[in-house]
């Protein structure tokens, strides 16, 4: 199954990674958690205890807004959906999601917030300003 790989620290990239249960463990260290945050026929594969074992964070998911409402921890992979199981990734859903998760994030906590700092990867410009994450 071809698959786009988020590293924590890394630009994502893609990969083949076998369709069982075992490969997807393997690829994210740990038991598998799918959440499905986007309109896309996509789901977003993460260690389901990834932030309980106190795995590094990775990457925020935003709302439209852009306000940050959680953070992957630990690698992950977006795949495609198929009609009952996990699926190969399309080049244009991968091309999407690389350009989605191109920066590598770093997260600080500042007067009760998160700050989504990204970082550059090589070749590209200075990163982003920090975006606001929720209150804690």
């Amino acid at each position: 199954m071809n698959v786009l790989m988020v590293e924590t620290g890394k630009a994502p990239y893609e990969t083949e990674i076998g369709d069982g249960l075992e490969a997807m463990q393997a690829a994210v260290g740990g038991n598998i958690q799918a959440v499905y945050p986007y309109e896309d026929l996509v789901g977003l594969v993460c260690n389901e205890e990834g932030k309980l074992e106190g795995l590094p964070l990775n990457r925020a998911l935003r709302t439209e807004d852009g306000e940050i409402y959680d953070i992957i921890a630990g690698n992950f992979f977006i795949c495609g959906l198929g009609e009952e199981n996990f699926c190969s990734l399309s080049p244009e859903l991968a091309e999407k999601f690389k350009e989605e998760f191109k920066h590598p994030e770093k997260f600080v906590r500042i007067a009760g917030k998160i700050l989504a700092v990204k970082q550059p990867v090589p070749g590209d410009g200075a990163p982003e300003k920090p975006q606001k994450g929720p209150e804690l």
